[in-house]
């Protein structure tokens, strides 16, 4: 396992070599041996080709990416795992454009990467609901109405021309975020519902007409940003709106654009970060290798 690094230079030094980086990885998806990806049986035996192995069950040949986000990739390991220690560890992710030229490879070739990177990262089946004080907020991501056509934005833009994100952040602890594609009762209800506990020590948001009229929550505080008020003792909603400070900085600052159709790949990748901020560049990258089971083809991700 990656154990003591601060720096993608300190990362990188004991991969020079490229069979080093597949014995890495190797050691971490399989530490008791290789498992078949296409049956899960643990008999398998090496093949006099490099790196190869076969199955004894189905008879099938297999490398140590197969079934993972690196299957039928073309590039050395140790380039992946450069790209892994940029993507874990920039607060506002990285360009595709930047990643490029950081390592050497082609635009089209970073996007793919990182694409995988967040495929990797996103968010699983969620099924413990926020305890705490927890922070729910929704925000719209799309350009400002100054910079569109003015057949555009003649309207003045506003909500209804963007895309609804709604989100909860519980103090001290978890993030959760999710792209919603009308921003109604009865999405932001149901986000809330699956989230939130109903005996949640506190539910706050702002006095948005959807969520005054909430049912079932205990202590659900509401601060009034449309009469000047922002905080009332410890209810606000201050955490959840600097998550949103921070995606809109990370789309605008780093990616400059977003499309609707990835954009959910982004708040996954945004939320996965913060919600392990408190780790160590090494840890983070470790547990971003846990999660790299899912081949993802390019096919697929443009489809």
């Amino acid at each position: 396992m990656l154990t003591q690094f601060k720096t993608l230079t300190d990362l990188m030094i004991p991969f020079q070599d490229p069979q080093t980086a597949i014995d890495h990885f190797t050691a971490i998806r399989w530490p008791e041996g290789a498992v078949c990806p296409y049956c899960d049986c643990a008999k398998a035996y090496t093949l006099s080709r490099k790196n190869k192995f076969r199955c004894s069950d189905c008879a099938r040949n297999f490398s140590v990416t197969v079934g993972t986000i690196f299957e039928d990739t073309k590039l050395p390991l140790r380039v992946w795992f450069g790209a892994i220690w940029l993507i874990t560890n920039h607060p506002k992710g990285i360009a595709s454009t930047t990643l490029a030229r950081d390592l050497g490879i082609t635009q089209k070739s970073a996007w793919f990467v990182l694409h995988r990177l967040r495929h990797a990262a996103r968010t699983r089946s969620f099924n413990k609901p926020l305890t705490g004080i927890v922070e729910v907020d929704e925000t719209y991501v799309g350009g400002k109405a100054i910079n569109r056509h003015k057949r555009r934005s003649g309207a003045g833009g506003g909500p209804k021309d963007k895309t609804p994100v709604i989100g909860a952040v519980e103090r001290d602890g978890e993030i959760v975020a999710k792209v919603l594609s009308v921003a109604n009762k009865k999405t932001m209800h149901e986000f809330v519902n699956e989230t939130v506990a109903k005996d949640a020590v506190m539910l706050a948001t702002d006095g948005h007409p959807v969520y005054q009229r909430l049912e079932g929550y205990q202590n659900h505080e509401i601060v009034n940003h449309q009469q000047g008020e922002y905080k009332r003792g410890e209810a606000h909603t201050n955490s959840i709106e600097s998550v949103w400070a921070l995606l809109k900085r990370q789309i605008v600052g780093t990616h400059h654009w977003v499309s609707e159709k990835h954009l959910q790949k982004y708040v996954q990748e945004m939320t996965w970060r913060l919600n392990r901020r408190s780790m160590s560049p090494a840890d983070r990258m470790n547990d971003l290798f846990e999660c790299v089971a899912g081949a993802l083809p390019y096919k697929v991700l443009i489809s």
